[in-house]
């Protein structure tokens, strides 16, 4: 895998509305699968898809205790997004060129 797809994955982890629900969920901290299936009203492999999406981009880390899984932030995976935002987002210093050269 290049850098680009593997920062490519990190930014496709941002870009549904199911995603963004579990994130602003785990902003109070970890969650068990169980509450956030509960509160997103979807279901258990549906919620599993999602999950795996997160944590391959490293956004979210899974640990398991009985027959539940916990999520809660990656605090790395977090800071390398931002990272990668601004990094995108900084406008660097060229020559202007016309269309036309």
């Amino acid at each position: 895998m290049t850098e680009n797809e593997k920062n490519a994955r990190i930014f496709k982890a941002f870009c549904d509305a199911n995603r963004w629900k579990i994130l602003g969920l785990l902003q109070s901290g970890e969650k068990c699968a169980c509450k956030l299936l509960e509160e997103l009203n979807i279901g258990q492999p549906t919620l599993s898809h999602h999950m795996k999406i997160l944590c391959d981009a490293e956004i979210v880390v899974g640990r398991k205790e009985g027959k539940w899984t916990y999520y809660s932030f990656n605090p790395e995976g977090i800071e390398r997004a931002k990272e990668l935002l601004n990094q995108i987002t900084t406008v660097t210093d060229s020559i202007p060129r016309s269309c036309n050269e």
